[in-house]
């Protein structure tokens, strides 16, 4: 079978839920869709939502990037050359990853779907299901509680909480948290707005709480420096998120910064399933957990990064709820979410269907 067609548009999501995090304030959900079809009608589907940033292509970016391309070295191609054509789309988008993602999820799509399988089984599932955590962006207390109260009542344990303005404020609306629901698991992402000397502080006052980790206290330019001399107390929730883009970053990371012991991979930061898989082999190799994160994102490429975290013995936290408050999106998720607990709903390929 051949691939005969290569369609590339985009969408505005929406959001039903504006937020804000230590430097943006999201109001839309702007997505480019790549959809590969073969010459027997095959259709596979990826998607992508860059932060500029973060990886320096934002989404506007990634549709030009992607409408301008040179497809020659996939249509008329045999999808049984999958891993060929993998290796052609890295060369062809390597500087834009979020190009890159859209592209390499649709071919895992629509090769899966040739193959009759999931992606799930492609990989190799480790785990059958994951708790994935909810994100509650700064806001004040009483609008962080009152979300709180929203997100435990639909079952969700695991509440993530963005943070780095200010240590102390932060602090306050952990605790907050906690003094309500002493039973959630809270997760806290920075997004380099600490300091060492204000992770050291927020650490401190947050003593008590199920705390599990802290996401990029700091600078991507300060991490080696900043994480140097934090002790075992404060290091052990530190994780690599905007510092970690691609294996190379991975392996800079273990040499540099050996107390960070967890990373999050986000499929908009590695362009794709392919880099990301191996930041996840690099890591394994290092006894380095795995944390899988998102971008304001279609069900398309969630579902994506929920089959390769669950191929993955050593992945230990999920944060994949970047779909779940969507105005709309062009399919229906390859995944089912019920009390916080994450799960492939099988089928082929992504398993997600049109609307």
């Amino acid at each position: 079978m051949k691939i005969a067609d290569i369609r590339v548009y985009e969408r505005d999501l929406g959001t039903s839920r504006p937020y804000s995090i230590a430097y943006k304030t999201v109001t839309e959900v702007k997505n480019v869709f790549v959809e590969i079809e073969l010459d027997n009608g095959i259709v596979g589907i990826g998607s992508c939502n860059p932060s500029e940033k973060v990886v320096g292509e934002n989404v506007d970016q990634a549709l030009t990037h992607l409408q301008k391309a040179d497809f020659g070295y996939l249509r008329g191609e045999r999808i049984s050359r999958f891993e060929s054509l993998l290796k052609q789309t890295r060369t062809q988008f390597e500087q834009w990853p979020g190009s890159h993602a859209a592209v390499d999820i649709a071919l895992h799509d629509v090769f899966t779907k040739y193959l009759k399988i999931s992606l799930g089984e492609y990989f190799g599932l480790a785990h059958k299901s994951l708790p994935t955590s909810i994100t509650i962006g700064i806001k004040s207390v009483a609008e962080t509680l009152e979300e709180a109260t929203e997100y435990w009542g639909a079952g969700f344990r695991y509440l993530k909480v963005k943070t780095g303005l200010s240590p102390e404020e932060d602090a306050e609306r952990v605790l907050k948290i906690n003094e309500k629901y002493p039973e959630a698991t809270i997760r806290v992402d920075a997004n380099q707005g600490y300091s060492a000397d204000d992770l050291s502080l927020f650490v401190q006052k947050v003593q008590g709480v199920d705390l599990d980790l802290i996401e990029q206290p700091f600078p991507v330019d300060q991490m080696t420096a900043d994480a140097k001399g934090l002790e075992e107390n404060v290091s052990k929730f530190l994780v690599a998120d905007e510092s970690l883009k691609n294996p190379a970053d991975a392996l800079g990371l273990i040499k540099n910064v050996p107390n960070c012991k967890i990373f999050n991979i986000k499929l908009m930061k590695s362009g794709g399933l392919t880099n990301a898989g191996e930041i996840a082999a690099i890591a394994n190799r290092a006894n380095v957990k795995l944390m899988w994160g998102c971008n304001d994102e279609s069900a398309i490429s969630i579902t994506a990064a929920m089959h390769l975290a669950f191929s993955y013995p050593h992945t230990q936290y999920i944060d994949l709820d970047g779909s779940l408050d969507l105005i709309s999106d062009i399919v229906d998720p390859g995944f089912i979410i019920e009390d916080g607990i994450m799960e492939p709903i099988g089928g082929m390929g992504l398993g997600v269907s049109f609307q």
